[in-house]
């Protein structure tokens, strides 16, 4: 039995990055020998266990067939016989293909090593084009390592023009695909992302309301330099699109509540809010009720940080005024009102009247 630590572990120290999670690889061993040795088994679809003492994941060395469509469209074989060379051999990039044994020594079988020091994202071998969803994760590690230089090369570019026009990505749950872009448009440059996806195909298959649309990537880039949540991010990225665009987008990708809501508000009203300075009072009472300032403030906060990105760090005088006109609205006291014996509906429409009032007040300051 030989064990080796593999993958993003061994990237991510070459390159001198931060190291969270380690998997650790086990050649030679069979699932009888794990068990005896006090290792728990987790793995569904193949043999993955659990250290007895620190937690982490174990996995046997295996290899890999394509039996079906997808991403899930894998037959996996694990066994004793079963080579470091054969297990790294079915890993998508070179950088993430390389090992080292307990001792640090490296095993590099596909120059893993040279593409980090050239700073290309390269194929480990032509099986790469059987797991579509190969396709987003390439773009992620684009996303992720643009900052130091590194591009996709050439010939993996064309297998994954290759996956995208077999239809394949069609294939992908909107859990997996939603999985891989919510992680993508957290990198540093997350408009890398959908960058790599134009250039090879990927977009018009997984998001074609993109395809097309205004160029937002300037707006998701200064959200990603500002440290902007996954929300505001989301919603950068779609604005411009028709409001029925933006549904359908959501709707399909199942993407999360707070994601799904701030890009349809902004969709319907960063027009208004970039001309926030001439809106009449009603005009931004509306406004205000509909976001319910109230209640979820915050969301406010992301809607107005969404316009801001937009400018590109140009200043959005519009949104301090923004804030002061939902903070003017906030400070109405209900209490007086309520003290009159007002109630329900009649309660709701005086309050609107007063906060229209504070408003009115507020912009002729």
């Amino acid at each position: 039995m030989q064990i080796y630590k593999v993958g993003g572990a061994v990237r991510d120290r070459l390159l001198g990055r931060p190291v969270s999670d380690i998997d650790w690889l086990v050649v030679g061993a069979t699932v009888e020998q794990m068990q005896a040795q006090g290792f728990r088994p987790v793995g569904a679809d193949f043999p993955v266990f659990l250290h007895p003492k620190t937690g982490e994941e174990y996995a046997l060395a295996r290899t890999e067939r394509k039996s079906g469509r997808g991403y899930g469209g894998f037959t996996f074989h694990a066994s004793p016989d079963v080579t470091l060379e054969e297990d790294l051999i079915r890993r998508d990039l070179t950088i993430n293909a390389m090992a080292e044994d307990e001792q640090g020594t490296l095993y590099d079988p596909y120059h893993g090593k040279r593409d980090l020091d050239e700073r290309i994202l390269r194929h480990v071998s032509p099986a790469f084009a059987e797991d579509p969803l190969r396709v987003l994760r390439v773009a992620r590690f684009a996303a992720r390592y643009a900052p130091l230089g590194f591009k996709v090369a050439e010939e993996t570019l064309g297998l994954m023009r290759q996956i995208a026009e077999s239809g394949e990505l069609q294939a992908l749950t909107a859990e997996r695909s939603w999985k891989e872009i919510e992680r993508a448009l957290m990198e540093p440059e997350p408009q890398v992302f959908i960058e790599v996806l134009r250039s090879c195909g990927g977009l018009m298959e997984l998001l074609p309301e993109l395809a097309h649309g205004a160029d937002t990537l300037p707006a998701l880039h200064q959200a990603a330099k500002l440290q902007q949540p996954l929300p505001v991010r989301w919603a950068c990225l779609l604005r411009g699109l028709q409001p029925a665009a933006i549904k359908a987008l959501n709707q399909r990708l199942k993407a999360p509540r707070e994601c799904q809501e701030l890009a349809a508000l902004v969709g319907e009203f960063a027009e208004r809010a970039d001309h926030a300075l001439a809106l009449e009072p009603a005009s931004l009472l509306e406004m205000l009720q509909k976001f319910d300032v109230y209640r979820r403030p915050q969301r406010f906060e992301d809607f107005i940080a969404a316009c801001e990105m937009a400018t590109l760090g140009s200043g959005y005088p519009q949104g301090e005024y923004l804030r002061g006109a939902a903070e003017a609205a906030r400070a109405v006291d209900v209490k007086p009102l309520l003290e009159s014996g007002l109630t329900g509906q009649g309660l709701g429409e005086a309050l609107k009247a007063e906060r229209l009032k504070a408003l009115e007040a507020y912009k002729s300051a």
